[in-house]
């Protein structure tokens, strides 16, 4: 899966990735999600299993703007 499809596929999400190739600039660029959710643990969870893989961790929602804080609530 290409990493935009896979921003797209799972917006406002935690998502986990293996990382399956790379461009020049070593940016992911083709990747197999492992795990996604809108909660983080659950990605850590999977991370925990993702051993000796080449992985990346990312969170595809809007960050808040400087200066602003943010409290979530499950």
């Amino acid at each position: 899966m290409r990493m935009d499809d896979a921003r797209k596929k799972h917006k406002d999400e935690w998502v986990l990735v293996e990382i399956l190739k790379e461009d020049e600039f070593g940016n992911p660029i083709q990747v197999r999600v492992l795990a996604h959710s809108r909660t983080r643990d659950d990605t850590y969870k999977a991370l925990k299993s993702a051993k000796d893989k080449y992985i990346y961790h990312f969170y595809t929602g809007e960050i808040p703007k400087e200066g602003y804080a943010v409290a979530l609530h499950e």
